[in-house]
């Protein structure tokens, strides 16, 4: 796949996703997608928390996967982020912009989500965007488990809709979600 092609000269935006459950493959996906891209700012959106040596390996682990060249920003801002980078990202993952707002009313929240929507309609220069599946199974017996997985699902909804392609990362397989699905109506 060579995110080049002519597909790009659609009337869509610039924003690839590509979502999936946990290990499934979304991130190297992404980063496969966007390695030919030069002086693209890879967007880690996370707190680093030194204390938790699990977290520390599997951030090292995506840091060797990188290349040498992308630029890091490790934020949880990603709105003020979108707003300063003009040139090609890969955020990884959409999640983090939930759990940054995971606390607030859910009128907060929408007000938030539109914003970051509209942030990424207006980007002229390729998004990636990773993001994660949940939901497809147990159901959260705590209620910031269940708006967690809500607002993502939410979220995720409207980023495809925006999206110029769509992918499902799945059991280390990519599925262009766009070539074999239709959009259901709401």
């Amino acid at each position: 796949m060579n995110v080049k092609d002519s597909s790009f000269c659609r009337d869509l935006s610039n924003i690839i996703f590509i979502t999936g459950g946990t290990k499934s493959g979304k991130s190297e996906f992404a980063e496969h997608l966007a390695k030919e891209f030069k002086k693209l700012s890879y967007v880690a959106l996370s707190k680093n928390n030194s204390d938790d040596r699990e977290w520390q390996e599997k951030i090292n682990l995506h840091r060797k996967r990188r290349p040498k060249d992308w630029i890091l920003i490790e934020t949880t801002d990603l709105l003020n982020t979108l707003s300063k980078e003009e040139g090609p990202l890969l955020i990884d993952s959409i999640g983090g912009f939930v759990m940054e707002s995971i606390e607030r009313e859910n009128k907060e929240w929408i007000t938030k989500m539109h914003s970051l929507i509209d942030f990424l309609k207006k980007r002229k220069s390729i998004t990636f965007i990773v993001g994660e599946q949940v939901g497809w199974s147990l159901v959260s017996e705590y209620k910031i488990g269940n708006t967690y997985i809500e607002r993502i699902g939410d979220l995720q909804k409207r980023i495809t809709k925006i999206s110029k392609d769509n992918w499902l990362a799945i059991n280390g397989r990519a599925i262009k979600i766009d070539e074999i699905s239709l959009e259901i109506p709401t």
